[in-house]
């Protein structure tokens, strides 16, 4: 089984080398490793020139955001299954995407997810939150429940069918595309129990009280949009995660 992973990243010559080697050092055989760069000026170029020999296709163009690089990685993706890694992020152990492939024999299997922990950016072993993403049922969608979209891995036939990320959004497409993705009829979403993926704490949608409150309102116009709940949903969607900061469940 062919796995595509693709990482967007811009300016992030500090974290992107550790993401290439956490993918590169996966026991799984059949990885294509996609990087689109959004023309970065800090030295991340050169990151990725040491690794060039090693990484399928790298893009490197002015973009319109991390969901336009996503998609653009998704078009070129060849692998029966995709999945990405952000330039911040790691995968928590070296068999993460052979646990995946596994999880894709099953036919019937059309996407599967895990756990994530996010880390402190300058201490990856330090844990600040644990997501334990549980079982999905699409009942849970109603209550704001979402897998962790670094750990969802979905077969690349429904990107073809149903398309990517929505640009619109700058700050939701991935939560926007998963509940397009998870409300199809017969949609099987297969949990794998167990620790996936080290986040880094910064990302874009934590950044500052302004993109917190413009995170907000965009999931709540993807809950309307998708016909799966309104503020109810979202207001539990938020204060589900307080017990992502208690728990150290690894």
């Amino acid at each position: 089984m062919k796995i595509s992973i693709i990482t967007a990243v811009y300016n992030g010559a500090a974290t992107i080398g550790d993401a290439i080697k956490s993918v590169l050092d996966q026991s799984h055989p059949n990885i294509e490793l996609i990087v689109i760069d959004g023309a970065s000026t800090d030295g991340t170029l050169a990151v990725l020139e040491s690794y060039r020999d090693r990484i399928d296709i790298v893009i490197s163009e002015p973009d319109s955001g991390i969901y336009d690089a996503l998609n653009k990685g998704i078009a070129r993706a060849s692998g029966d299954v995709v999945g990405f890694l952000h330039a911040d992020d790691l995968y928590a152990g070296n068999d993460v995407l052979a646990t995946v492939a596994e999880a894709f024999t099953d036919p019937a299997v059309d996407a599967a997810y895990g756990d994530l922990v996010y880390v402190s950016k300058s201490e990856p072993d330090r844990v600040i939150r644990y997501w334990q993403a549980g079982d999905f049922r699409a009942d849970k969608l109603k209550q704001g429940w979402m897998p962790p979209h670094p750990t969802f891995y979905m077969r690349r036939e429904f990107y073809e069918r149903l398309g990517g990320f929505d640009t619109g959004f700058r700050i939701a497409a991935d939560y926007d595309c998963m509940l397009r993705m998870l409300g199809q009829p017969g949609f099987c979403c297969h949990y794998i129990p167990q620790l996936m993926v080290r986040m880094r704490v910064g990302g874009e949608s934590n950044r500052s009280l302004l993109n917190i409150i413009r995170k907000s309102r965009e999931d709540y116009d993807v809950l309307k949009r998708n016909g799966v709940g309104g503020i109810g949903a979202l207001l539990w969607k938020n204060f589900s995660k307080l017990p992502q900061f208690f728990r150290r469940g690894e």
